[in-house]
């Protein structure tokens, strides 16, 4: 007869003991090596990053902080610019430096269109301030010969059958003012529209300057001056070959002429006019 050994003592009953404890400790340790496993996998999968790169080397001078909005977006603080200082710009170099993410340059590029956007507004207060000067008193003889010149056309209904020739010749003298007034008057506004069109392609929606508000800060009152697009003075073709204030003169002129022309026909005086 040969005897075996047993590993563990029978218990009460004869029998060996169910090995729980061994089966639960095993367990455990396998619960380990999977965290362990997860962990590791985990730790591979993710990017090794480059340790991050300061930007404000690149930062512009007149910057001083950025501050996230709730859209996701930034909202970028700078010094007042004067509209003197050169045209800002993302530097060459912060574009190729290889250090910088991909992210770092784009928030690098919002805050330089942000500081282009302001800088174009004290170029603009810069340049138009000679210009709007030297238009206020040009719009306002601009007024006064076109209120001129309706209250010589409204003059003839009171003028006597033999005062025509000469109100006329008064009439023909006040399109000759009104005339010069206009095209004077577009002159400068060109000139303006011009300088609003610039600033409004070197900056960002919300960062539009209007004219309006660069007089008021002159003490200029521009409410209701009649400025244009660029391309209303610029672009002329045959069928317009005039600027908008000389073109809206001459079709008042013509309207008041034909009136008068069809008066003379009805009193049977063609030649009057």
């Amino acid at each position: 007869m040969r005897t075996i050994p047993l590993l563990h003592p029978l218990d009460d009953t004869g029998r060996l003991p169910r090995p729980d404890h061994a089966l639960a400790g095993l367990d455990a340790e396998r619960a380990r090596i999977r965290e362990a496993a997860a962990a590791l996998a985990a730790a591979a999968a993710k990017p090794v990053l480059s340790p991050a790169v300061d930007i404000a080397r690149y930062a512009h001078s007149h910057y001083l902080r950025a501050e996230p909005t709730a859209f996701g977006s930034a909202t970028f603080y700078f010094h007042a610019f004067t509209g003197r200082e050169p045209r800002p710009e993302m530097p060459r170099e912060a574009w190729d430096d290889p250090a910088l993410t991909y992210e770092q340059k784009r928030e690098l590029d919002a805050q330089y269109t942000v500081a282009e956007s302001l800088w174009s507004q004290g170029r603009l207060r810069i340049q138009a301030a000679p210009v709007m000067r030297r238009a206020a008193p040009l719009w306002q003889a601009w007024k006064e010969t076109e209120a001129l010149l309706r209250e010589t056309f409204e003059a003839f209904r009171h003028s006597p059958d033999g005062m025509w020739r000469a109100q006329l010749l008064r009439l023909t003298e006040a399109e000759e003012t009104a005339l010069a007034a206009a095209k004077a008057w577009d002159a400068v506004a060109e000139e303006l529209s011009l300088l609003a069109a610039e600033q409004r392609r070197a900056s960002t929606e919300g960062h539009e300057l209007e004219l309006t508000t660069v007089a008021a800060e002159l003490g200029l009152d521009a409410s209701d001056w009649s400025i244009h697009w660029p391309d209303d003075y610029t672009s002329r073709s045959y069928s317009w070959p005039q600027t908008p204030t000389v073109r809206a003169l001459t079709a008042e002129i013509e309207r008041q002429r034909e009136r008068l022309r069809e008066v003379a026909r009805l009193a049977g005086d063609p030649r009057t006019i």
